[in-house]
């Protein structure tokens, strides 16, 4: 395995902490630049929004690569769901995977809610998490047992009513952001 690179603020007027409190903020709750801005001066802190967008550019992937190496092993049984939203006025679907303990394992954006979307959300998710699911949980929407019986894994597949409860509460920040919006 490879060692990770440590980030380097080299050649940063400000202190490493001031730009991780930044990029903290920025991404942990749904706020814009000049939010973000404001908050550090009111801590006395004189940063443009400019650079916090900077910042947010160059340094963001790499705090989320590090935080995802660092996560712990995935839960075998995975919750998948599908719901509508608009993005840029165009009508959207969000296909989500979240595993038994609520974390986010995928998310996929498509514009129909087909066997092939349900196959493009399944092969990425076998491909990225490593794992083989003991359980998949979904809804009775007919797409996900087209595409499971595609990829042989039917007998993974259930539909029980109620169950998939974890995936349809993972949306509920979605729609928060939505209406923020």
């Amino acid at each position: 395995m490879v060692p990770m690179k440590t980030i380097s603020y080299h050649r940063h007027r400000f202190h490493p902490d001031i730009i991780k409190q930044a990029i903290w903020l920025y991404f942990r709750f749904t706020m814009s630049y000049r939010d973000v801005e404001e908050l550090l001066a009111e801590r006395g802190i004189d940063v443009s929004y400019e650079t916090v967008r900077l910042w947010a550019l160059k340094f963001g992937i790499k705090y989320a690569r590090s935080i995802k190496k660092r996560r712990p092993q995935p839960h075998t049984e995975w919750f998948l769901d599908e719901v509508f939203v608009k993005i840029g006025g165009k009508p959207m679907y969000l296909w989500r995977a979240v595993d038994g303990e609520g974390e986010v394992l995928d998310v996929l954006v498509q514009k129909r809610r087909n066997k092939r979307a349900a196959l493009k959300l399944l092969r990425k998710l076998l491909q990225n998490q490593g794992i083989m699911p003991t359980k998949i949980v979904t809804d009775k929407l007919r797409s996900y047992g087209a595409a499971l019986r595609d990829l042989e894994l039917v007998h993974l597949h259930d539909t029980t009513n109620r169950l998939n409860n974890r995936a349809e509460s993972s949306h509920v920040p979605i729609r928060g952001q939505e209406r923020k919006m």
